[in-house]
C-alpha cells in the first residue's frame, strides 16, 4: 500500500477544480484556524479552484459560518459552506417521518442547547429517554462529563425503541487537545443497542449530494474531498466519485506511516495523496 506524499496542494493544482474542505482538524483546532490555513484557503480560490467547506457540524449553515467568522474564515474564503445539520434539516423539512408531523418531544445531546436543527417542527425539549419520542444526537459532551454518563441517560431510550438522528457522524473528536467519544460513538451504540439511528452527514450519501449539487458540470474525478478522517472524509469523497487528500492533523496528527497504513485497511480507503498539513 502506497502512500503519495505531499507537501501542499499546488501539487494537486492541475489534477483538480474543486475542493471539498474540513473544517474542525483540517483547517482549525474548534478555536483557532492553523497556521496558514487562510491563506491557503484564499490562495485555492485566486487559482480558480471552487472551494466547499463540508463539515460534520451537527447544528445548521447560519451559526457554523458565524462561527467560522469569529475566527478570521469570513465569506472570502469559500464559495460555501455545508454542515451536515442544514442537509439534514432541509432533507427532513422536505420529507418529514411521522414522528416530525406531530408534536415531538426531543432528547438532544449536543455541544450546546440549540434545536435550530429542528425549526419549523413542533417540538418540546425534554431531560429523559423515558419522555422522549425522539433522540437527537448533535454532538458529544464526553470530555465535560465522560463517555459512560451520557450512554446512561441515552440508553434506556434504545431499549424502549425511540427513534434517533445523527447530524455528527465523527465517532472522535478533540477536545482540550485530547480525543474524546464524538456523536458518531454514541450513535453507533445507540444502533448496537437496538435503536434505530438516521445518519446525515460525511462519510453518508445525503451530504455529499447536495456539495455536488453546488458544483455543476464539475467532473467528480476533478473534485478532492480534503481533511484528517480516513473514515468520513476520504472514504465519503470516494465513496462519491471524487478524490481524496489526507492531511496529518486533528484526529490523526503523529501516527507514522505504519500507523495510518492499518488505519487504511481498517476502512479499506486509501487517499490518493498525503500531507503534513492544509497548506498550499
Amino acid at each position: 500500500m502506497t502512500i503519495r506524499a505531499i507537501s501542499g496542494l499546488a501539487a494537486l493544482a492541475d489534477a483538480a477544480d474543486a475542493f471539498l474542505i474540513d473544517q474542525f482538524g483540517t483547517i482549525h483546532d474548534g478555536e483557532t484556524p492553523y497556521p496558514g490555513a487562510i491563506e491557503t484557503l484564499r490562495t485555492l480560490r485566486a487559482a480558480g479552484k471552487r472551494v466547499i467547506l463540508l463539515s460534520n457540524s451537527g447544528r445548521r449553515a447560519s451559526n457554523n459560518i458565524h462561527r467560522l467568522a469569529a475566527m478570521g474564515i469570513t465569506a472570502d474564503c469559500f464559495d460555501a459552506s455545508l454542515c451536515s445539520g442544514e442537509v439534514a434539516w432541509q432533507v427532513l423539512r422536505a420529507a418529514p417521518p411521522a414522528y416530525l408531523r406531530r408534536r415531538c418531544r426531543v432528547l438532544l445531546f449536543a455541544r450546546d442547547p440549540a434545536l435550530d436543527i429542528l425549526e419549523g417542527f413542533d417540538i418540546a425539549p425534554v431531560e429523559t429517554a423515558e419522555e422522549a419520542d425522539l433522540v437527537m444526537i448533535a454532538g458529544s459532551e464526553a470530555d465535560r462529563h465522560g463517555y459512560d454518563a451520557l450512554w446512561s441517560r441515552m440508553a434506556p431510550a434504545a431499549a424502549r425503541g425511540v427513534p434517533a438522528i445523527c447530524t455528527n457522524p465523527d465517532r472522535l473528536m478533540l477536545a482540550g487537545g485530547r480525543l474524546h467519544p464524538g456523536a458518531g460513538a454514541l450513535a453507533e451504540a445507540y444502533q448496537a443497542a437496538g435503536g434505530t439511528v438516521r445518519w446525515f452527514g460525511k462519510p453518508h450519501a445525503d451530504v455529499y449530494d447536495a456539495a455536488l449539487a453546488l458544483l455543476p458540470g464539475v467532473p467528480h474525478a476533478r473534485i478532492f474531498g480534503v481533511g484528517d478522517s480516513l473514515e468520513h472524509d476520504i472514504a465519503g469523497a470516494v465513496a462519491a466519485g471524487c478524490r481524496g487528500l489526507l492531511v496529518r492533523t486533528g484526529i490523526i496528527d503523529g501516527l507514522d506511516d505504519a500507523a495510518l497504513r492499518v488505519e487504511m485497511r481498517r476502512f479499506s480507503t486509501l487517499p490518493d495523496a498525503v500531507a503534513p498539513r492544509f497548506a498550499f
